[in-house]
């Protein structure tokens, strides 16, 4: 029994980003390479291929992409057939060129400037079938290109597989590239902390938003350990991966600074959208009580629990009798106010936190972006 094919008659447009919506959801549920492995052995070397080139050879990925698309909006087309003028044929320029190279462009995926069917290889008057003449380079390249459309329409296989594929590859491509991040200069303190609130609290389809304001509080204590007296001597500890436990590092907080007998001297725990508690407190105390540790904060995107704010203070008086350490709760805003009026130059700042956006594992090129279009 043959498939209902839900794309039928879509707009092209609509079908490219339902798909590419799909995959990223796999992608970002850290199933990599979840949707490659699917195909079978020939189809996987066949998309493997395509994707080893997809910078040399972005008029085949464009051409294969505008395929596979027309053939989910039109399965009755024999997608071979890439110009009007051949008998059964279709326009595969005139629907690059509107919907296609456009959306790799917004998608920041490797694009041609107006279409694929623009390179010399493949705009012969001639179906992409096994027989196709054009130089299309490297050898396999050509070879997997048109063995994937023979497979389409000779073997009846599914072309939203391929397309699945294809995007888990160029979003693992496009999170990989270097991508020039914007570090702006001469910003008032105000607008610095706007900036931030937008960049942590916009909703992201990513994971890794939550690492955010912990690379911001760090960029801070990149420099207050550079420019005043308090952390003289002491050494501002490596973020772990943001995947890390505490108890499996056997750090106190996600932030540390340590003196030179290596003990902690203060450390900082951040919560990305939990209020401050006083459970919270107390499962901070269980992780510092054994270090000779001086101050703890305690720091929230959003801030205190208004109803626990008694028990709170109850709760920090008692650590300081029992400890000595001294546990300050605050906004993650108000606290990063504070560190920059602290400096000489909030430049450098905005420096470290850039690159700490660049080098961090769990952020991904959509919170760069991000960045890049609020300093914009």
């Amino acid at each position: 029994m043959k498939k209902i094919n839900k794309f039928k008659g879509k707009p092209h447009t609509e079908i490219l980003h339902e798909i590419y919506g799909e995959t990223l959801t796999i992608f970002n549920e850290g199933k990599a390479q979840s949707l490659i492995n699917k195909l079978d052995d020939r189809e996987r070397t066949y998309i493997q291929t395509v994707t080893d080139n997809f910078e040399r050879g972005k008029g085949v990925l464009t051409v294969l992409i505008t395929s596979l698309v027309h053939k989910l909006h039109n399965p009755d087309q024999d997608i071979r057939l890439h110009q009007e003028n051949m008998d059964g044929g279709y326009s595969g320029r005139g629907i690059d060129t509107k919907y296609v190279t456009p959306f790799m462009k917004e998608m920041r995926f490797p694009a041609m400037a107006e279409s694929g069917w623009l390179t010399r290889s493949l705009e012969q008057n001639i179906p992409y079938d096994l027989n196709y003449p054009g130089k299309i380079t490297p050898p396999q390249l050509k070879f997997s290109f048109l063995n994937l459309l023979d497979h389409i329409e000779k073997q009846n296989k599914p072309p939203v597989k391929y397309l699945l594929a294809l995007f888990e590859k160029l979003i693992e491509h496009r999170e990989q590239i270097s991508l020039d991040l914007a570090k702006p200069t001469n910003l008032t303190i105000s607008t610095i902390i706007e900036y931030l609130r937008q960049h942590f609290e916009h909703r992201y389809s990513s994971r890794g938003a939550s690492r955010l304001p912990t690379l911001a509080v760090y960029a801070a204590y990149q420099c207050l350990v550079q420019e005043t007296k308090r952390f003289e001597g002491k050494t501002l500890m490596q973020l772990e991966e943001h995947t890390s436990s505490d108890k499996s590092t056997g750090k106190v907080g996600d932030i540390e600074i340590r003196d030179n007998d290596r003990r902690v001297f203060e450390a900082v725990e951040i919560k990305h959208g939990i209020l401050i508690n006083t459970q919270l407190i107390r499962d901070a105390y269980e992780k510092f009580k054994a270090h000779p540790i001086q101050r703890y904060y305690l720091l929230s995107t959003i801030g205190e629990d208004p109803s626990d704010t008694q028990n709170n203070n109850d709760e920090i008086s008692r650590i300081l009798k029992i400890h000595g350490c001294q546990v300050i709760i605050n906004g993650i805003y108000p606290s990063l106010k504070y560190y920059l009026r602290l400096l000489n130059d909030t430049y450098d700042f905005i420096d470290n936190y850039v690159e700490n956006l660049k080098q961090d594992t769990a952020i991904k090129f959509e919170h760069k972006m991000k960045w890049n279009e609020i300093v914009s």
